[in-house]
């Protein structure tokens, strides 16, 4: 599979990697009011950092090269 940008996958990307820096950012707000306060606090952040890495993938369009490469080795031809 060869590799192509998408402008599609950048914006969506882009969108992903900015709501969770913003999680990551105000972390503590958001954990008070919809998890369970400072006991979530580093949970948080983990997958706020996880979003921003899958974020990044997306906005390289390098998810599509990433899942032919692993149901390539599922399903072989």
């Amino acid at each position: 599979m060869e590799y192509a940008f998408s402008w599609s996958s950048f914006f969506f990307g882009a969108l992903i990697v900015a709501v969770c820096t913003a999680l990551v950012v105000w972390y503590q707000p958001i954990a008070d009011a919809m998890g369970s306060g400072a006991a979530s606090y580093d949970r948080l952040r983990f997958w706020g950092l996880i979003g921003i890495a899958v974020g990044f993938v997306i906005a390289l369009n390098l998810h599509m090269l990433l899942l032919g490469w692993l149901l390539g080795m599922l399903f072989v031809r």
